[in-house]
């Protein structure tokens, strides 16, 4: 067989095209007369979409095929968006495509997969890979549990052809064609277990991960529609924190599950989800960086850090953090921490502009946390002793930023050269969230520190002079806060 795929059903396929559709055992129905089965396949009207208009990013999609062809020339090129995972029994998690393949195509099915296939003449033919409308002839779209008529309707070959700009096919055939097919390839691996099973004796894992790393930092700098999305991710964010104050009197006689519920609320109606598990930290759980059991009381006096993002439906998210006091006002020690972190992020984001270092930002955060701990007392200095070792760390713990993009901590797979150490440029999108944590049981710290975890966070773009906070419409400074949470509780 020849390099190119062969779009031909393969024994395989149509084997398991021919097999009935697998009940549910226990089911109350034994099986489906011929009568019945007749009766289903007719008497239905067409609804095939025409006159589609292309998704929004469809200009932009082509452009990354285009730049992913110029880097890997000569080989197949396999993106897969990833299978429904099952959550319980019969029951899946709710699908999230994988972002390399929704960053280059704009579609989310499940099981889809991108294919750029390299062409004699130079570059590659983008193919996408789709199951097609569940079957009405075989019954599938009644009796399947991911039928039509179960899950809904998917958009037809030809409609999605119209959708995304690329011609599509019928996924069902493209692992037997994969198997057949010769010649170099490469695959995004971890998301379909069959798709790389089939390119097992053609790929290896120095060359598959060149082309994750490369995805990864193509994502670096975003393009006018990114930002839009990014844009939007926030302002509906924003309005979430708002839905939030609102509500801290019922969280208050429930508990931080009420907290994510009313922000959940928002991200589902607004969006296509949340962007990662809502972080509603109130009391001392605002020091555990990651809490999302949001199962602890929410208590008058006590702060409410909450670290939350909105995800749009083309899937970008916002990553933004507030420390708020739960009755509306900080007290003394409250404060005094709290400034001393928004100084930091203050520091933070005037370092965030092009041409500085990626580190720049998460240096000039910690050397004020670091100065604030010395004239604290609670480590000895100067700063530069306590930066050079490290010391500041027992209570900031993390670093104090991230690209943001499709993945709350986008780009993760990009060089170190070219994230971490390397440099700024217009386009690029990051968070500045500096923060101070003083564990319940630190008993290196005075009483009244124990148990106050401070984060704040937000999500900036660095433009052609400097930069830009996307999330400014959420108050930063002490006091600002406070008259914004009196304003919305009335």
């Amino acid at each position: 067989m020849s390099d190119e795929l062969n779009p031909a059903v393969s024994d395989e396929a149509a084997t398991e095209a021919e097999e009935p559709i697998k009940q549910r055992k226990n089911g109350l129905y034994p099986g489906v007369s011929d009568e019945l089965a007749e009766n289903m396949r007719s008497g239905w009207a067409d609804t095939e979409l025409r006159d589609l208009e292309p998704v929004p990013q469809a200009a932009e999609t082509a452009r990354r095929r285009a730049a992913l062809s110029a880097r890997f020339p000569g080989e197949r090129l396999v993106i897969p968006a990833g299978n429904l995972k099952t959550r319980s029994n019969d029951t899946e998690y709710a699908f999230r495509a994988s972002t390399e393949y929704a960053y280059l195509t704009g579609n989310q099915s499940e099981d889809g997969v991108l294919v750029l296939e390299p062409v004699t003449a130079g570059g590659h033919r983008a193919t996408i890979y789709l199951l097609p409308r569940s079957d009405r002839e075989n019954g599938e779209f009644w009796l399947s549990g991911q039928g039509e008529l179960w899950v809904g309707r998917r958009h037809s070959l030809t409609e999605s052809e119209a959708l995304y700009g690329i011609p599509a096919a019928d996924v069902r055939e493209l692992a037997g064609a994969l198997r057949e097919a010769t010649g170099p390839a490469r695959v995004v691996r971890g998301h379909d277990a069959g798709i790389e099973a089939a390119l097992t004796d053609k790929v290896t894992a120095e060359r598959d991960e060149e082309l994750r790393v490369f995805l990864s930092e193509a994502r670096l700098v975003k393009d006018e529609f990114e930002v839009g999305e990014l844009q939007k991710a926030v302002d509906s964010t924003v309005r979430g924190f708002e839905d939030v104050v609102k509500v801290l009197d019922k969280a208050e006689a429930t508990s931080e599950r009420y907290i994510e519920g009313t922000f959940f609320l928002r991200a589902r109606v607004e969006g296509n989800d949340i962007g990662y598990g809502s972080i509603c930290a109130s009391g001392a759980h605002a020091c555990t960086l990651h809490w999302v059991r949001n199962d602890g009381p929410v208590r008058s006096g006590d702060l409410l850090l909450l670290d939350a993002g909105v995800e749009t439906h083309t899937l970008y998210t916002a990553d933004v953090t507030r420390t708020l006091p739960v009755d509306g006002t900080y007290t003394d020690i409250q404060r005094k921490i709290y400034d001393a972190v928004y100084e930091a992020q203050e520091a933070g984001i005037a370092a965030v502009k092009p041409g500085a270092g990626f580190r720049d930002f998460h240096d000039a955060s910690q050397r004020v946390l670091a100065e604030k701990l010395v004239e604290w007392g609670l480590v000895e200095g100067p700063a530069e002793r306590v930066l050079e070792l490290g010391l500041q760390r027992r209570w900031t713990l993390h670093g104090t930023g991230h690209m943001l993009g499709m993945d709350v901590h986008d780009c993760a797979a990009a060089r170190t050269e070219s994230y971490v150490d390397g440099t700024l440029e217009p386009g690029m999108v990051l968070t500045v969230e500096p923060g101070l944590y003083f564990q319940a049981d630190d008993l290196t710290v005075p009483e009244e520190y124990r148990g106050i975890g401070v984060r704040i966070e937000d999500d900036i773009l660095v433009t052609t002079d400097g930069n830009r906070n996307l999330s400014a419409g959420l108050p930063r400074r002490s006091d600002e806060v406070e008259a914004w949470m009196a304003s919305l509780k009335g």
